[in-house]
């Protein structure tokens, strides 16, 4: 093992451990580690190990473990390093006896320095005020594993004035985003994650209304990504109006074409009036029902967009070509089930290159366009995906990048490369 080691990070990987023993590969003359992360490791560890590690590793600032760690196990790890910034907790079961709870109370008070907190897993009413300790200096609070109602959501904010990222599941509904407004007044950052996106008969989660109590209580919001099953075109102008420094703005109703549940008017109002307001807008996501009159906003108004996310929207290739023409900062475009075709894909012929990538899948576009596209740009990689790897009309996935390098060789079966060259 590499002795100057100082970041393990393995969140965002997909590793099937199957001892749980890794911990004890580390040896003991290893100290360098600054970065732990194996949050969404499915297995048990070592604990031992583990504490060993952390105990020897003392520039160690940031330390998430799984859900294997317990309460009384992560007040053994606190105990060893005081100096964390960034903590991401195991599993808040089984219970924990008196004694326990004031130890594990102590651990969290020496530890000065922590500004990001996130795990809770199985976090309950009963052992939230454990955390209050250190919430007065949270920075970054990421409870999206973290099924909290309202008014434990409620709860725990008040003791966070100092909060600028919130990351949530929709569980909290409307009223636990009231508690956001309320409490948040530096809140940049905020994401609602919904907690069963494939159950369309869920009763819980949130609409409207929580974000607009988020917009009049949080002026600095300006990022946001929020998963509701209702919006209206009133709401959204509402939000921008009140927090017009968006530069990320990602709006996920996850009804597919879904209208204003009010009016039954497309959304296109919604995104004409962000992409107007909120002119620093850098990354954009739409969703509802939209026509092609949100892309002929996005083209005359989002000057500063660099990425857009699209998916069941537009009438027409007009839609994608408003975008294409209008958006000169546009660097990544990513389209799903969209009725855009070859004169859409076309269209955009000078502004591919300045462009990093285009992704289109389940739209009109077919191999005869994308071999066109090949043959104008020889410089592009043209890529088609196919789950059968035919060459048959219809072009299902479709990925076109810059690289000075040309054609990628390590292709599998699926991708059929189209090259002018």
């Amino acid at each position: 093992m590499k002795r100057s080691l100082t970041q393990l990070d393995i969140q965002e990987n997909g590793i099937d451990d199957k001892s749980g023993g890794w911990l004890s590969c580390f040896p003991e003359n290893f100290t360098s580690l600054e970065v732990l992360n194996f949050a969404n490791l499915n297995t048990d560890v070592n604990f031992d190990a583990l504490e060993k590690l952390v105990s020897r590793c003392k520039s160690l600032k940031v330390l998430k473990v799984n859900k294997s760690v317990s309460l009384e196990n992560l007040q053994r790890l606190l105990v060893c390093a005081p100096r964390l910034t960034e903590l991401g907790t195991g599993s808040f079961m089984p219970e924990l006896t008196g004694r326990q709870y004031a130890e594990l109370e102590t651990a969290f008070n020496q530890c000065k320095n922590l500004n990001t907190l996130s795990g809770l897993w199985e976090a309950t009413a009963l052992y939230l005020p454990v955390l209050y300790p250190i919430c007065s200096n949270l920075t970054f609070l990421n409870l999206s594993y973290t099924f909290l109602q309202s008014l434990e959501l409620a709860s725990l904010l008040r003791q966070c004035p100092r909060l600028k990222r919130l990351w949530v599941l929709d569980t909290v509904g409307d009223k636990g985003l009231e508690a956001v407004g309320s409490n948040c007044p530096l809140l940049e950052e905020l994401r609602v994650f919904p907690a069963d996106p494939f159950d369309e008969e869920i009763i819980h989660g949130v609409t409207e209304a929580g974000l607009v109590a988020v917009s009049y209580g949080c002026r600095r919001l300006h990022y946001v990504l929020y998963f509701c099953r209702q919006m209206t075109n009133a709401a959204v102008a509402t939000i921008v109006q009140n927090c017009p420094d968006f530069t990320h703005f990602r709006l996920c109703i996850m009804n597919p074409g879904q209208p204003d549940y009010l009016t039954n008017e497309p959304m296109d109002e919604a995104f004409g009036a962000v992409v107007r307001t909120c002119t620093k807008l850098q990354r954009l996501s739409v969703s509802g029902l939209l026509t092609d009159l949100t892309f002929k906003y996005i083209g005359q108004y989002a000057k500063n967009l660099e990425t857009l996310s699209v998916a069941f929207a537009g009438s027409s290739d007009r839609g994608m070509q408003c975008v294409l023409e209008g958006c000169t900062k546009l660097r990544k475009l990513e389209i799903r089930d969209c009725p855009f075709g070859n004169v859409a894909l076309l269209s955009g012929l000078e502004k591919y290159e300045s462009m990093r990538s285009l992704w289109m899948s389940a739209c009109n576009v077919t191999m005869n366009g994308c071999r066109l596209l090949a043959r104008e740009m020889p410089r592009l990689n043209v890529e088609v995906m196919k789950e059968d790897g035919s060459d048959d009309t219809q072009a299902d996935k479709v990925y076109v990048y810059r690289s000075v390098a040309g054609p990628r060789r390590d292709a599998p079966p699926c991708v059929l490369t189209l090259s002018g060259l």
